[in-house]
């Protein structure tokens, strides 16, 4: 039995690749990443889909990685107008005064450190949980910390490219 791909994949597989590029942005700020992804259409399922984006992510030279992280902002600061930050960082909306500015704290401290942006695959988790998150990162060395910035990366474009095959005829 086969099973017809989500439409918003086949809409992806067929769309000009200007059109695909920009929904791989919204994905993934990083240009290596998304031409790895474009180059590879049309893909037959989902899971082939993540399978290249994985292999893309890990293949991201640290150029590569950094303008992937420069496309997402700090935790408990999400992008105005950007919806996929909003409710990727949910669990920051209804967290207190005091722990915002705690997180902004950590962020900056955090940012001081490794140079970048604290990056954690937010969704589903609470203001406490990102919190502790930072808390316990900022004592990585920097070569672990890299490698785990790397897979909450790629965690992060997992559920993005989910959201995006599996949308509605309207996405774009």
């Amino acid at each position: 039995m086969t099973t017809d791909p989500p439409p918003g994949l086949t809409r992806f597989n067929t769309s000009a690749d200007g059109a695909a590029r920009a929904a791989l942005r919204e994905v993934c700020a990083s240009t290596a990443w998304g031409s790895r992804l474009l180059a590879h259409r049309p893909y037959a399922t989902t899971d082939a889909l993540l399978a290249a984006s994985d292999t893309a992510t890990a293949a991201l030279s640290d150029d590569g990685l950094a303008e992937a992280l420069a496309g997402h902002p700090p935790i408990g600061r999400p992008a105005p107008g950007d919806p996929a930050s909003a409710r990727e960082q949910r669990g920051m909306t209804g967290a207190s005064d005091a722990l915002k500015a705690e997180m902004l704290d950590l962020n900056l401290a955090y940012q001081a450190k490794f140079g970048h942006v604290f990056l954690i695959c937010a969704t589903g988790r609470t203001g406490e949980q990102l919190r502790d998150a930072v808390r316990v990162r900022i004592g990585n060395p920097p070569e672990e910390e890299r490698a785990v910035v790397r897979a909450e990366l790629g965690r992060i474009n997992r559920l993005r490219l989910t959201r995006l095959v599996h949308a509605g005829p309207d996405a774009p």
